[in-house]
């Protein structure tokens, strides 16, 4: 009987370990999707700048294509770049959460 107890307590302990390492897991690919979204917002913003570098220099030019197409196309990218700013802050918010719901700060540091 103290060799089935002994069993079950290695099993139960398992499961948490498990569970814990699947929740640090997610913890750690939502970091990785953070990261990622902010990558995405500056590559956006990059783009965006480089649009209005060339309608700066398209002032001294005067291509009417490109005075008719640009403000449009700088008007999307910047609406993506709010958009994935949304999201980003929407995102880091669910993962905070997610950190203090299942008290991450003690499992990440068993000193805290």
């Amino acid at each position: 009987m103290v060799g089935l107890l002994h069993v079950y307590n290695n099993s139960a302990k398992y499961q948490r370990n498990e569970i814990l390492m699947d929740k640090i897991q997610q913890l750690e690919l939502m970091d990785k999707m953070q990261r990622e979204l902010k990558d995405l917002e500056q590559s956006q913003t990059a783009v965006l700048k480089k649009v209005s570098q060339i309608a700066a220099h398209n002032i001294t030019l005067s291509v009417e294509l490109l005075d008719q197409k640009l403000p449009d196309l700088q008007e999307t990218i910047n609406a993506n770049v709010v958009a994935i700013s949304e999201i980003s802050e929407a995102f880091e918010a669910y993962r905070n959460k997610f950190f203090t719901d299942n008290k991450m700060g003690t499992q990440l540091d068993p000193t805290a």
